[in-house]
């Protein structure tokens, strides 16, 4: 009977740090750690999409609303993109996931919304202001884009929580604003105010960037101080 070892989050972080430094090869890390390809290929694609965070096991259950996983799907049958970057796109946690959803999708069967630890989670969003939108932005890259948790601490739907901090991602600090309604130019924000909003967002995104480097830069002390 072959043993399959299971590596902790420690172990998952030492490797990952040996192939991003270059200290060892792809190959070279799953010849030494006696791991297949794909494996180390997972670790580093949930990494990229999640942080150090996504190389965690067991900690919660992702949620998914009901069109994310039909995007997920049309894309996967339209063959718009490699499967690797639709996990990556909407952030699905493994390729089994995808699968299953593209099996009850052929199968004519709903996808529906999911639900994540006993807690059903907004599908409806509600109104929030421009302030609102950059501390829920902030919050979320400050907690690696975990958009469910995001979503239940200011209430609102999973799709407004990935919406808000994609926009901001892609297009700056003006993607926040909610330009509906708006007639008087008086009405603008001034320049003040969204040097604010970019400077809060910016320091969110700084930190999360440090506490990664500072947690790597232990552990590679550690281990040089084992060898």
């Amino acid at each position: 009977m072959t043993f399959i070892h299971k590596y902790s989050f420690e172990e998952k972080t030492k490797i990952l740090l040996e192939y991003q430094t270059g200290v060892h090869g792809f190959r070279e890390l799953c010849r030494i750690y006696g791991m297949a390809e794909q494996a180390l290929k997972d670790w580093i694609r949930l990494y990229e999409t999640f942080g150090l965070q996504g190389l965690q096991t067991g900690n919660s259950t992702s949620y998914y609303p009901k069109e994310v996983k039909e995007a997920a799907v049309q894309d996967y049958l339209n063959g718009h993109l490699p499967v690797k970057e639709i996990l990556k796109k909407y952030k699905i946690r493994s390729n089994t996931q995808l699968r299953k959803w593209v099996l009850k999708y052929n199968g004519h069967k709903e996808l529906k919304s999911s639900q994540t630890g006993g807690t059903m989670i907004m599908t409806k969003g509600r109104k929030t202001s421009f302030d609102e939108r950059v501390e829920i932005v902030q919050y979320c890259i400050e907690h690696d884009h975990n958009y469910t948790k995001t979503a239940e601490r200011y209430k609102i739907s999973y799709q407004q929580a990935r919406s808000y901090t994609v926009k901001y991602e892609k297009n700056g600090i003006d993607a926040l604003r909610d330009r509906r309604g708006r007639k008087k130019p008086t009405e603008e924000m001034s320049e003040i105010e969204k040097l604010r909003a970019e400077n809060k967002l910016l320091r969110a995104e700084k930190e999360r960037a440090e506490m990664e480097i500072s947690f790597l830069k232990k552990l590679d002390e550690i281990e040089r101080r084992r060898g």
